[in-house]
């Protein structure tokens, strides 16, 4: 008998399944503001047990790519509240994965006065996409103050309260894929020399300050964490003390207690993969649930579930080209492929208009 498919729960919160559509920028917010676009295509998810958002800027600092959605203006909540409502209604909870890019941005993406900040000023490698001028090189972020710090954490927790407002279950920190978070906790990023830089005690200082004032506004069954150690992507190079600097983490983020940890493993899109080492090492040491994500298809999730490595699995891009994958899997129909020339784009193709089996 499947075990992806019977219900489960999240803390205190019910889930129709054991599925979880993971996070993935889709730039459709024209003007930082979720739409009646957005809302469809979530909707059209709500099979899913729980959702979790596209990376979703706490401030306008944090918005560096262009067409992401917000979470700090009126506007933006009221657009979140149109979508959890319709997600709701198809039975699916909804977390917001609230994302702050730091270094990875450009300023012609940025709201009118907003300033790219980092832990410190160095420029990661590579490029942003920007509307207005095309690609263009990331530029040198400048290091955040003391002051600086502290009204980052501020944002995270009047987002976090702003999606609460917003009919969310949930949020999720985003401390993977290179942003700002990840940035406190990489050496290659993080080359301060005062409370929040050098050892790991203090490059994890932010990221678990920020996890204990969001739980603090709005409940720690309310708030997870996505983390990706071994990834490489927007230039977050391996490192000697990889392991150990996780396995800290995991131990920190443990007596704190959020509700859980996503775990991602990009090495299905060529980053390498995490050990299987450091996944047991979150399971053992993280008594919270563990999402596990990267490269999933049916058989995988049903094995790494069977085997308890996790207790829900997340998954991208088949949920992009399959609004409705649960059924799909569990009648082991076919599947649609995702058309990655419409990742991004602005309008409905390759976002709403991917067919499902009652159509």
């Amino acid at each position: 008998m499947s075990i992806l498919f019977p219900p489960t729960r999240l803390g205190p919160l019910a889930l129709q399944n054991h599925l979880v559509m993971a996070p993935m920028t889709r730039c459709r917010a024209i003007g930082g503001i979720p739409n009646a676009l957005m809302a469809e295509y979530y909707a059209q998810r709500g099979t899913a047990g729980l959702i979790i958002t596209e990376g979703t800027a706490p401030s306008p600092n944090g918005s560096g790519y262009p067409r992401i959605p917000g979470i700090f203006s009126p506007p933006q909540v009221e657009g979140w509240k149109r979508i959890t409502d319709a997600v709701h209604a198809n039975g699916a909870k909804m977390f917001i994965q609230i994302m702050h890019c730091g270094r990875i941005g450009h300023a012609l993406n940025l709201p009118a006065g907003a300033r790219i900040l980092a832990p410190s000023a160095v420029a990661a490698a590579g490029e942003m996409v920007t509307d207005a001028e095309g690609m263009k090189p990331h530029p040198v972020p400048q290091a955040m103050s003391g002051e600086e710090i502290q009204a980052a954490i501020a944002e995270f927790v009047q987002a976090a309260r702003n999606a609460v407002t917003a009919g969310f279950d949930g949020i999720e920190l985003h401390g993977a894929n290179g942003y700002l978070i990840e940035q406190f906790i990489r050496p290659n990023s993080n080359r301060r020399i005062d409370g929040y830089g050098g050892p790991i005690e203090n490059r994890a200082r932010f990221v678990l300050e920020v996890t204990e004032a969001v739980m603090g506004a709005i409940g720690k069954e309310k708030v997870g964490i996505r983390l990706s150690p071994f990834g490489v992507f927007n230039d977050m190079p391996l490192y000697d003390a990889m392991e150990v600097d996780y396995t800290y983490l995991a131990q920190q983020l443990d007596a704190r207690g959020p509700v859980y940890i996503h775990l991602v493993d990009h090495s299905s899109m060529g980053a390498p993969p995490v050990p299987d080492a450091m996944k047991a090492v979150f399971r053992k040491v993280f008594k919270g649930s563990l999402i596990l994500s990267g490269g999933y298809e049916a058989e995988r999730a049903e094995s790494d579930l069977a085997g308890g490595r996790c207790d829900l699995v997340a998954v991208g891009r088949p949920f992009l080209a399959n609004p409705d994958l649960p059924a799909r899997w569990r009648t082991r129909a076919p599947v649609n492929a995702p058309d990655m020339a419409t990742f991004y784009t602005s309008g409905p193709i390759g976002y709403t208009d991917y067919p499902a089996l009652t159509r």
